[in-house]
């Protein structure tokens, strides 16, 4: 089994998957939606890679503010991760994202990637970011 890591933006999921030792994440793919409340498409695709890789477990960015208090973003997720729990059947961890998309802009900016094509890599790359702190801080759960 899997693990999947989601990056939730309020147009993009960015998708990372484990390898099945559960040691490294990789981005998989970015899911696009033209709005942010048309999830069917968005909830039917999660689901179809649930079942193409095997995944046991989602991991889901938990957006924070930076006091801890949750604001409208971080509730989304919440609501996201009910959502996914009862679609898939699947335990989901709510897991602090706080500074990831500024990480992941970090490791484009090493990459010599532009600042013009950033935008199109950078929820994958988060999602990536998110998953692989959650392997490297519960080496034993996974």
């Amino acid at each position: 089994m899997r693990i999947m890591g989601l990056d939730y933006g309020s147009k993009t999921v960015g998708v990372a998957m484990s390898d099945p030792l559960h040691i490294t994440a990789q981005g998989i793919e970015i899911i696009r939606r033209e709005k942010e409340n048309h999830m069917r498409k968005t909830l039917a695709r999660i689901d179809e890679l649930v079942k193409e890789y095997e995944v046991g477990l989602i991991v889901l960015g938990y957006p924070l503010n930076m006091d801890d208090s949750r604001g409208p973003r971080a509730i989304a997720s919440e609501e996201l991760a009910r959502k996914l729990k009862s679609r898939t059947g699947l335990d989901v961890v709510l897991w602090d994202e706080r500074l990831t998309t500024v990480e992941a802009d970090e490791i484009m900016s090493e990459a010599h990637i532009s600042y013009k094509d950033r935008k199109q890599y950078v929820d994958k790359i988060a999602a990536t970011i998110i998953l692989q702190n959650y392997l490297d801080e519960n080496p034993d759960k996974t």
